[in-house]
């Protein structure tokens, strides 16, 4: 699908359109009409506004190290549990070299922060702590040596219960100020799967289908000619269910023309196994088509949660171009036939942002992103969309699947192309859903 919308020079003049109208509200009267007013006055905009703000929030405070200064702090990676007392590493003041005289009748620091307490572990009579157990903390000592004794025993506790947040803190000396974050995170309970044996343990194969049995039976029949044991799933949505049958296959029957990515979200939601392969209804196995090679890639690759192949000799791969904009006008999208960098040590594979239609991944990070189940007829880059930035995906030349010839079958055309009227609904649905204000692909 190719669809665009700039941002028009003027408004034009129907009434409804206000002055300071966004694009975003433009696009909704000019494509959607009553719907689009509906949108505009129910206060969805204003809502969306203020859910981005807390969004784009995260990344808002940027903190620039000094560039000559006699504290030395952590200044990222210090990470606590919310509500646990963590002990704050590598606090020390140096003034040796750094133009302090070494000697003075008393050295003086303070820490502060905003959303927790501050205190030294084991203070023994005569230590000069003031403030211990609250969000102040000042240290002193006429002895620079028993001074980051205790700057070594400072504890943060935040007070404040929150899974993924942070804090700054503000470390000073005289004339000298410092700040660093601390990190709130909850730990999460690790997610594992069982690494398996072989191919089988390992990889579940799973397709979508409607109406085409024929094309089914075509495709799981090149499957068990090359890997007779493992797990196929099936999602149909049929508006007359057939019968799938055979060794390690399961075939969920749907509310009928429930649509491709509702049926993705229920074959993904079935796994027990670390990996699956997405390929679509009318695609056939070849004596080329090797798993293994996909799976091996993967495990050398920790860091990659999707990779593509080649169907019929077409490595179809993109990259998406995203500015986010600002919260008035929302961001561009656009998708682009090239690739970020080659995939070091690996031949014929790119690192993008999406892949063709036939692609190993694995299973929780899939799950964490999810497919739209608004999206019924036409949708496969808006997968990529939404994960970008939660995805590392790569295609690799090689990793080949067959593609049946096509057959036409004028009830299922007719639901799968997409008219006009899906066209505008789909559009409306990006423009608000991934507050955009341009999209291409």
């Amino acid at each position: 699908m190719n669809g665009r919308f700039v941002k028009p020079e003027k408004a034009g003049s129907s009434p409804i359109v206000k002055p300071m109208m966004s694009t975003q509200q433009l696009f909704f009267l000019i494509c959607l009409g009553s719907l689009g007013i509906y949108f505009i006055q129910s206060g969805m905009f204003e809502s969306k506004k203020s859910t981005l703000a807390h969004w784009r929030k995260t990344n808002a405070d940027i903190i620039i190290a000094p560039a000559n200064s006699p504290l030395q702090y952590p200044i990222t990676g210090f990470r606590v549990a919310p509500l646990k007392k963590s002990l704050i590493p590598g606090l020390v003041l140096q003034t040796q070299g750094r133009g302090l005289t070494n000697k003075r009748e008393v050295y003086k620091v303070s820490l502060s922060v905003k959303s927790g307490v501050l205190s030294v572990e084991d203070l023994l009579d005569g230590d000069q702590v003031e403030g211990q157990g609250q969000s102040e903390l000042t240290i002193s000592s006429s002895n620079l040596t028993q001074l980051n004794d205790l700057l070594s025993r400072v504890t943060y506790t935040s007070t404040i219960y929150h899974i993924r947040t942070s804090d700054l803190v503000s470390f000073t000396f005289g004339d000298h100020k410092a700040i660093f974050p601390v990190m709130i995170r909850r730990p999460s309970v690790p997610v594992l799967y069982d690494p398996g044996k072989d191919i089988n343990s390992q990889v579940t194969i799973i397709t979508k289908t409607f109406l085409r049995y024929k094309e089914l039976g075509v495709l799981i029949q090149s499957i068990r000619k090359f890997y007779p044991k493992i797990k196929i799933i099936v999602a149909d949505d049929s508006l007359k269910p057939e019968n799938v049958s055979g060794n390690n296959i399961e075939h969920y029957i749907m509310p009928p023309a429930q649509g491709w990515f509702a049926g993705r979200n229920l074959a993904v939601s079935q796994l027990t196994t670390k990996y699956f392969l997405w390929v679509d209804d009318d695609f056939e196995f070849l004596n080329e088509t090797r798993i293994e090679r996909f799976v091996e890639i993967m495990e050398a690759l920790p860091e990659l949660d999707v990779l593509g192949g080649e169907v019929s000799g077409d490595q179809f791969y993109f990259v998406l171009e995203y500015d986010e904009g600002d919260e008035n006008d929302g961001g561009c999208l656009r998708r682009i036939r090239e690739f970020h960098q080659p995939l070091p040590g690996y031949d014929g594979c790119f690192l993008v942002d999406g892949v063709v239609n036939y692609f190993l991944a694995r299973t929780d990070a899939v799950r964490r992103v999810g497919f739209d189940p608004f999206l019924k007829r036409v949708a496969h880059t808006e997968f990529f969309i939404d994960g970008v930035g939660k995805l590392m995906v790569a295609s690799c030349k090689g990793l080949s699947v067959g593609h049946q010839t096509h057959r036409a079958e004028d009830e299922y055309d007719s639901y799968r192309n997409q008219r006009k009227s899906d066209e505008r609904r789909k559009l409306a649905h990006h423009f608000f859903k991934n507050y955009l204000n341009y999209i291409e692909y």
